[in-house]
């Protein structure tokens, strides 16, 4: 029996009524005024609804325009033939709106660790701590998690994976939240992982100890790896031969759909070792079916994974599988990682001051990257606190022979981004006490401002070109030292360049601006010293100047 939707016959008598109205009206403002409010009853009316807010930094992109400088004192260079990280500094807001620009489907891996909304100094909006008696309370965080996570969406590539820590405070609202930006359809799971550290005071609730992360996929293309067997996990892997260590399954299909009707394929005889056929039947009587067809069958007896057993005078065939090489499916609940605690004492050990409130374990961090990258990922964290997500990614890469990046950003509020999260990174890669440091490159970028202008004074285009090479910095992970890499954006520049000779034969690539015309002779010129030419996109900054043109 289907219910009756109460709410939609009352929208749809409140559209009649201004259809109604709307035809014996005239005035232009009213009939605009009767559509907007015609066009939000007729919005999709079912998942999560919030009072939206408006954050300063929303304001500020209306003025200004973001744009990134380079803090050159704080460049990190151990690696110099590898690629560079890069740590941005400044509201995530404005950094998700340039790396927009930069990285658009290029991010493999997010993982972040946004405010919890616990009403006790953990979430500021518009400069303000929002705690318990905030009657806007869960809109305000929904409206800061909606606009990053939608840029986090336009990031994030194909096959990419988000990870979101949270906690029972907002857990339900960013499920539904995720569900909407993602799509339910991408809702990879939700981890449930012991913190270590019970919160809530008091007999009249109940002591909370874990956490969550919820997992989405930007499409159905994402891949999962699975996780690397413990020592207890291998022992069940019983018998050896001369390929290794393996255990044994039944070859026929047991449990639900085990008969032959279920899979007709599956149904064939096959030979024994004293060349009788053996056909799949059930200890019952009934014709059962194999786990897999008879090509399948056939590869697994060539590659020596099929074992016989005689069992009271019965042959019985087993499939093997082999230890080396396989991985186990991720369970949803992790309880195999230390918690906060350690987390916190791991953070004094790299620092020798400066504090800041629950830390991630890298262990949790590293069981992420190993589950949703690849040797080569780039994987970005715009919560990034601590920095231990840029710990995790250059440990692993060290464990696996990897060469992930990562994309930190984080503001400087106390200024954590240079005393925590940049002290952190540095003593990773140059190594602390007796920890070996990791090789790798740093860059620090931090947010500034160009005004929304275009006048004789202030010119926008001129403005916005002086600031494109940290762009292309970021977003091919290079150093532009002039010299092996080179920028220019104008004629002459170029025109002197092209004819120093001295100067080509150690250049390897040159960046132009779109507004430059290469002369044939110039072309035969870089080809001949094999450097490579680059036009800057336009896509950086062309909607910023369109709109003040």
């Amino acid at each position: 029996m289907e219910t009756t939707n109460l709410s939609k016959i009352k929208r749809d008598k409140m559209l009649e009524t201004i259809n109604d109205l709307k035809k014996n009206i005239t005035d232009e403002k009213t009939l605009t005024n009767l559509s907007l409010i015609e066009n939000e009853l007729t919005k999709k009316k079912y998942g999560l609804i919030w009072e939206e807010h408006q954050e300063r930094v929303d304001k500020e992109l209306e003025t200004q325009i973001p744009t990134f400088e380079e803090i050159k004192d704080k460049e990190i260079i151990s690696n110099e033939n590898d690629k560079f990280n890069f740590l941005l500094e400044g509201d995530n807001l404005h950094s998700l709106y340039l790396l927009e620009k930069t990285h658009k489907e290029k991010i493999d891996v997010i993982y972040i660790d946004p405010p919890y909304n616990r009403g006790s100094n953990d979430f500021i909006y518009n400069d303000k701590m929002i705690d318990n008696n905030d009657g806007f309370k869960h809109s305000k965080w929904l409206s800061f998690m909606y606009k990053r996570l939608m840029l986090a969406k336009n990031l994030l590539s194909e096959e990419g994976l988000i990870f979101i820590s949270i906690d029972d405070n907002e857990v339900a609202q960013l499920k539904l939240l995720c569900n909407d930006i993602f799509s339910e359809m991408n809702f990879k799971g939700q981890i449930v992982r012991n913190t270590g550290t019970p919160t809530g005071q008091g007999n009249d609730t109940i002591a909370n100890e874990i956490d969550y992360i919820l997992v989405y996929s930007k499409s159905d293309k994402a891949i999962f790896n699975g996780l690397d067997f413990t020592e207890e996990n291998a022992k069940i892997y019983n018998q050896e031969d001369e390929y290794g260590k393996y255990l044994v399954r039944p070859l026929r299909k047991t449990g639900g759909e085990d008969k032959r009707e279920d899979r007709p394929s599956m149904y064939y005889g096959i030979e024994t070792p004293d060349k009788t056929m053996l056909f799949p039947i059930a200890p019952s009587g009934y014709e059962s079916r194999w786990r897999c067809s008879e090509s399948t069958y056939n590869n697994l007896l060539k590659e020596n994974r099929i074992e016989w057993k005689k069992v009271k005078s019965e042959w019985k065939v087993y499939q093997k599988f082999y230890l080396e090489g396989r991985k186990k499916q991720v369970s949803n609940l992790w309880n195999n990682i230390e918690g906060n605690k350690k987390a916190t004492i791991t953070l004094k050990n790299i620092l020798s001051s400066g504090e800041f409130d629950f830390p991630k374990p890298v262990e949790l961090i590293k069981q992420i990257l190993k589950i949703g990258s690849k040797a080569d990922s780039l994987v970005l964290d715009f919560f990034a606190g601590s920095g231990t997500t840029a710990q995790a990614a250059l440990e692993l890469n060290k464990e696996d022979n990897g060469n992930r990046k990562f994309i930190l950003c984080t503001n400087n509020e106390n200024n954590i981004c240079e005393q925590i999260t940049y002290q952190r990174i540095s003593k990773i890669i140059s190594g602390y006490k007796n920890i070996d440091g990791i090789k790798s490159n740093l860059k620090y970028y931090k947010c500034a401002y160009i005004p929304r202008i275009n006048t004789e004074n202030e010119n926008l285009h001129s403005n916005l070109l002086v600031n494109i090479k940290n762009l292309i910095q970021l977003e091919n992970g290079i150093e532009i030292d002039d010299n092996k890499i080179r920028i220019y954006l104008n004629e002459d520049e170029l025109d002197t360049f092209s004819n120093n000779k001295e100067a080509m034969n150690v250049c390897d690539k040159v960046y132009i601006s779109s507004d430059i015309l290469l002369t044939s002779k110039q072309e035969k010129i870089f080809e001949d010293n094999n450097i490579e030419v680059y036009v800057i996109p336009e896509y950086y900054f062309k909607d910023e100047i369109m709109e003040v043109m």
